[in-house]
């Protein structure tokens, strides 16, 4: 359905400006004629819904729009009336207008996921196909349920990822501060003294004075590299798609780092994969969406690679296997699946497996940090006190009484 600006005239002459949605110029024609106005000309215009962005809509708006929808839907209370609660209860202006546009387009006769559809910055792709699932089925209740705690999930994630990097970046930013504090000011009045001590500087002091004298000359430039390296990334991810490959690539196999991002992918793609199945979507399609949510070009490829060999026949375990994503213990279980005709239950499985795996692997994470950033501070203070105090310990104990 089209939005219109029209000019009319009614009978008694007078002209009339105004907007109306219409399947068509003909269908704004009858549509202005019941109200007793005779159309001039009109123009195709956008949508008011469809300026509505919805940023400043973030996960935890949508936890409570999956709730309430749960609520309502299972109570039996109409779509439109479920929202029209929800859009006045709200207390996010965001999402107060994209509740209106969608209440607008389904009453322009658009299904509640087509009505999602014009809202992408807001509600997924994946979100979008689950919800057109439930409406097929005629449980949409259970997978307003099945997202609502998808997305709990992926808050209390997103939660543990900050706490993750909040508190190496906070000690990260102290070392740096200390380091340049050491490098460009104490240190240099620390070793012109022992300059001038004129006896021969062990190697770990020749190297504190050539740091010292980098830092002290070349300042700008220690601050400018990781800028420079930064807007270099993002052009690259931006341009071209064989540096994002790359660069994907490369952040699966940052030691440590690389397999917890992994699984945390993994994690992600079969949770949604065996919603999506449980919701009655095809395999294929739901492998399809698992391209799309990957947001990682190396799995992003293996996928469209089990795509490819599911639709040539393949079995789903064995199109996984050809991949080297899954462990042996995955493959077994969807294996399992196929066979005894459980595969729902199977995926459901792996997607606990991945989410318990992904808990652990970031507690370990957490435990190692703060020892780890605590022994490279206190290696750096102690290599800068060895290295200025060590001549000064050597002068004094060759002065003879």
């Amino acid at each position: 359905m089209d939005f219109f600006q029209y000019k009319a005239i009614d009978v008694d002459g007078r002209i009339h400006n105004g907007q109306s949605d219409a399947v068509n110029i003909a269908d704004l024609e009858m549509r202005l004629k019941k109200s007793g106005l005779d159309l001039i000309n009109c123009r195709a215009i956008k949508s008011p819904s469809q300026s509505v962005t919805g940023r400043g809509v973030d996960r935890r708006d949508l936890i409570l729009f999956c709730f309430h929808l749960e609520q309502t839907t299972r109570a039996g209370i109409p779509i439109l009336d479920g929202l029209g609660d929800l859009r006045d209860s709200t207390e996010n202006p965001r999402l107060r207008d994209v509740i209106a546009g969608m209440g607008e387009a389904i009453e322009g006769g658009k299904t509640l996921s087509e009505s999602m559809r014009d809202f992408p910055g807001v509600f997924s792709k994946v979100f979008a196909n689950l919800v057109r699932a439930g409406e097929q089925t005629g449980e949409i209740n259970v997978v307003f349920n099945k997202l609502g705690e998808s997305l709990k999930w992926q808050d209390e994630q997103a939660s543990q990822a900050k706490k993750m990097i909040a508190y190496p970046a906070f000690v990260g930013a102290v070392v740096i501060g200390v380091v340049f504090f050491l490098m460009t000011y104490l240190v240099p009045q620390l070793l012109s003294f022992v300059k001038t001590m004129g006896q021969q500087l062990p190697a770990h002091t020749m190297a504190l004075i050539f740091i010292s004298d980098v830092f002290v000359n070349y300042w700008y430039i220690i601050l400018a590299i990781p800028i420079v390296v930064t807007v270099f990334i993002l052009t690259g991810l931006r341009v071209s798609a064989v540096f994002r490959f790359k660069f994907d690539q490369f952040k699966l196999s940052i030691p440590i780092l690389g397999p917890i991002l992994k699984k945390i992918i993994l994690a992600r793609m079969a949770t949604f994969f065996a919603m999506m199945y449980a919701s009655g979507i095809t395999i294929i399609e739901c492998i399809r969406t698992a391209e799309d949510i990957s947001d990682n070009k190396v799995i992003e490829k293996a996928m469209r690679d089990v795509g490819q060999q599911v639709a040539d026949g393949s079995n789903l375990s064995a199109s996984f296997a050809a991949t080297n994503l899954f462990p042996p213990l995955v493959i077994r279980m969807i294996s399992v699946g196929e066979t005894t005709g459980a595969l729902q239950k199977s995926l459901e499985n792996i997607a606990y497996f991945y989410t318990r795996d992904v808990r652990e692997s970031i507690e370990k994470l957490q435990t190692m940090i703060e020892p780890a950033m605590t022994v490279v501070l206190g290696s750096i203070i102690a290599w800068v006190m060895f290295s200025v105090m060590g001549p000064i310990y050597d002068l004094i104990a060759n002065i003879k009484i």
